[in-house]
């Protein structure tokens, strides 16, 4: 049993009905976006680091100015 032309196309259309295209456009550049993202990451893991090392600096700096 597979998937027909006919099957896909129907389950299309419902979900055109249901959502809209306007949801369904701006659904799609939410996904691009994070995958734009996930990318970006995976490619340039080296900046992550420094920035959560620079804010675990800033976190240790401000406890230290609350005991003075």
């Amino acid at each position: 049993m597979s998937i027909g032309f006919w099957q896909v196309a129907i389950v299309v259309v419902l979900v055109v009905l249901l959502f809209g295209r306007g949801k369904i456009s701006s659904l799609m550049g939410d996904v691009a976006k994070g995958i734009k993202s996930f990318k970006k990451g995976m490619k340039d893991p080296v900046n992550d680091n420094s920035d959560s090392t620079s804010s675990e600096e800033n976190t240790s700096e401000d406890s230290s100015l609350d005991k003075k």
